[in-house]
């Protein structure tokens, strides 16, 4: 791929995606090819610039009212871009980017799904089956893979593949805080044991459930335990509420918004996600790049970070997470824990583990010539 580029195209690079971005670029660190990153919202930003980690990057700048519906004016703006330099595929995140790619250039399209369902409706699988000669696709996990097949029964598996999302270990490892830092910040006791989780306030994370359960772990848990929740959303009060319902309003801490929040992991001793159907769950990698124990929902993509690592729980059920909340507790965890987590990181989400997972694929040695691989 002498002098080649790829193109990426991506709807924002707000909340994970910017990272996505930077996922897909790194993929091509150690080749001559050139990556140039399209955001199809969004205005200039230099920060972004630096954190794509790309040859070339692009803000088309329009706002998400702007393309809805038939997206022309970014078709013609895709256009004119693939039009100006020799890419050989494009990258396009989530499906929007998808739609104007291929119908704004006549590149193989490989499109990232971050989300289960999106080819569950009618308009979309025929949307697909036009273009399937020159579309490929990737879940980040194998649970968005096989709902992808199973929306798209008549594909070749070979055409629905699994690229796991992943982290730059030693970028993650370096801005920790240690966990004396990190709980002066939060303002965290220092001497609490402390379950943490990150989300949105949102029914999909369910942290309902989460704090049912370590309320009714309480009893069992070392004095003064804490429960710190980072995040906000449309259900924050109701979840006050309900702490304070279950008599552990003083023991569950809402810390709202905190930007970078992977750098505040190490105030955990412990850190569970009970989210519903989690498609990945990038928060997972960063608590393994703390060294932090996990819990996570047995369902969704959750369980391929965890599994034969941590401890799984039935969907929704607070007992059975309550039982684990207190067996972590106790230090039920095996003295190689931090060891295996990053052995499990760099075999598996590292940037290194997924070029070499992303050159293996056929689609991509396809599109690529099957030259100049790293």
């Amino acid at each position: 791929m002498n002098n080649a580029r790829v193109l990426q195209f991506c709807h924002s690079y707000e909340g994970p995606f910017l990272d996505c971005a930077r996922q897909y670029a790194a993929l091509f660190s150690d080749t001559s090819c050139k990556v140039t990153t399209v955001y199809l919202t969004g205005e200039p930003d230099d920060d972004v610039k630096r954190g794509s980690a790309s040859d070339e990057v692009i803000f088309l700048g329009y706002r998400s009212r702007e393309v809805r519906g038939l997206k022309l004016g970014a078709i013609r703006d895709i256009r004119r871009i693939s039009g100006g330099k020799h890419f050989r595929f494009c990258i396009a995140h989530r499906f929007k980017p998808i739609y104007v790619a291929l119908l704004g250039t006549a590149l193989p399209v490989i499109g990232v799904h971050h989300a289960f369902g999106d080819y569950r409706r009618l308009p979309r699988r025929l949307f697909a089956h036009v273009f399937q000669k020159r579309l490929s696709l990737l879940g980040v996990s194998n649970a968005v893979r096989d709902d992808m097949r199973v929306s798209l029964p008549s594909w070749p598996k070979s055409r629905i593949e699994t690229l796991y999302n992943r982290i730059d270990i030693e970028a993650v490892k370096a801005g920790l805080l240690s966990r004396t830092e990190a709980r002066a910040a939060l303002s965290l006791p220092q001497n609490a044991w402390i379950a943490g989780n990150v989300g949105r306030l949102h029914p999909d994370k369910d942290q309902a459930t989460l704090i049912r359960a370590f309320a009714k772990a309480l009893p069992s848990l070392p004095p003064d335990s804490v429960l710190a929740v980072i995040g906000s959303g449309p259900l924050e009060s109701a979840l006050k509420t309900l702490a304070a319902d279950l008599g552990a309003a003083d023991r569950v801490r809402f810390l709202g918004q905190i930007r970078q929040a992977r750098r505040y992991f190490r105030a955990f001793d412990i850190f569970a996600l009970s989210s519903d159907r989690e498609p990945f769950g990038m928060v997972l990698l960063e608590a393994l790049a703390a060294g932090i124990p996990l819990i996570c929902s047995d369902c969704g993509g959750g369980r391929e970070v965890v599994e034969e690592l941590g401890k799984l729980f039935p969907f929704g059920n607070a007992e059975a997470l309550s039982r684990c909340l207190v067996s972590l507790s106790r230090r039920e965890i095996p003295d190689d824990y931090p060891e295996r987590a990053e052995d499990r990181l760099r075999k598996r989400f590292s940037d290194r583990a997924g070029r070499a997972s992303f050159w293996q694929l056929d689609f991509v040695r396809q599109f690529s010539g099957g030259a100049d691989a790293p």
